[in-house]
């Protein structure tokens, strides 16, 4: 015998939007006020009552990026007193922050305060799955003392033996410049895969004042280019072109590396935190299995990402690309390593950017 019965299941397939981090950079530094707190800041942030109203080293960096970063720009700060800024770091992680990148704007003296930023980033990811990018800075010329040949010896000493793809370092020629360069990153109005060399970004906004030597020379594109070839973030011009830009935010990866530019690490990122969350969706259920039925279903589950990214536009004519390429059939592949165990590999191609661009002129003078 037996009677009727309805059973009805909502069935969670892990079909919402995902978290996103992008864009959103924590900043590390010297104020009076606030300090050890996590403070959330945007463009209606009155700074002056959050961090004081005497100019500070995080302050004016702040500012900086927030002219910079466009109408949607976002961040959160942390002041410290004296250099110990990892310890603002796990304040504000503990505090639930989880930020795409970190500015921390106590100046590395050598090569060893630059390891221990990379060495912090890969704490943040060993531990709390935060994957980040730090911006580090080197201090500025010191124009009592020394001329640009001294400077540029002392900032390539810095750097000297160096390895870790995290870690963008930024001289404070301007004394923001690390804030130009993080608002510039941050503009919602620019993909996370742009370089922030690009030109149609515009010219950058509000850079301190140009600096002099020990000879009263003025910093020049010579010194900025040699900065940049020793793996320095610095800003740069055009000659008979109006206004300031950035070059490459250079990654302190090792020679032939994959992540010597900050772009290619964004994407990759963004990617990874993605898959993340959908592969523990998954931990312990059998909808993910050895069948052909299972992996067919399930690359186009894991592969979400891949295609939201490489999403692109057409509009008056002119084609915006998405992230990366959209992906092709071997952009992943499921390999189950014993009966509990499962691989997924995952492969995403950057969009082709110039950074040089040559133009070859000829005269046509065959004509009568």
């Amino acid at each position: 015998m037996a009677q009727g019965k309805v059973i009805v299941n909502a069935l969670n397939l892990v079909q919402g939007s995902l978290p996103s981090v992008e864009r959103h950079f924590l900043f590390i530094g010297n104020a009076p006020e606030g300090v050890d707190t996590v403070i959330a800041l945007d463009q209606q942030s009155d700074l002056d009552v959050l961090l004081g109203e005497a100019d500070s080293v995080l302050k004016t960096n702040i500012q900086a990026a927030r002219l910079n970063g466009g109408e949607q720009w976002g961040a959160t700060c942390v002041p410290i007193t004296g250099a110990d800024y990892g310890a603002g770091i796990d304040i504000a992680i503990a505090a639930g922050i989880s930020p795409e990148a970190i500015v921390v704007l106590t100046p590395a003296a050598d090569s060893a305060a630059v390891n221990a930023l990379h060495t912090k980033a890969v704490e943040l990811l060993n531990t709390h799955s935060r994957r980040v990018f730090i911006l580090g800075v080197t201090a500025g010329i010191d124009a009592g003392t020394q001329s640009w040949s001294d400077y540029l010896t002392a900032q390539n000493a810095i750097l000297e033996g160096v390895a870790g793809h995290r870690v963008a370092v930024v001289p404070q020629l301007h004394g923001n410049d690390v804030g130009v360069l993080a608002g510039r990153l941050q503009h919602a109005g620019v993909s996370i895969a742009d370089t922030p060399m690009r030109v149609a970004s515009g010219s950058v906004i509000g850079l301190g004042n140009t600096p002099v030597d020990s000879d009263d020379v003025e910093l020049s594109d010579a010194v900025l280019a040699a900065l940049d070839q020793n793996r320095f973030s610095v800003p740069q011009h055009y000659v008979d072109y109006p206004g300031t830009y950035w070059g490459d935010c250079n990654l302190l990866d090792i020679p032939g590396g994959d992540y010597t530019v900050v772009e290619n690490l964004r994407v990759v990122d963004k990617a990874a935190r993605a898959v993340r969350l959908l592969a523990i969706a998954r931990v312990g259920n059998r909808s993910l299995n050895s069948s052909a039925v299972s992996i067919a279903n399930n690359k186009t589950f894991f592969s979400r990402p891949l295609r939201e990214m490489s999403s692109s536009t057409t509009f008056a004519g002119t084609h915006f690309p998405g992230e990366i390429e959209a992906p092709g059939d071997d952009a992943i592949q499921i390999v189950w390593v014993t009966r509990t165990r499962v691989q997924i590999w995952l492969k995403l191609t950057p969009v082709n950017c110039p950074k040089e661009i040559t133009v070859n002129i000829a005269l046509d003078l065959s004509g009568e």
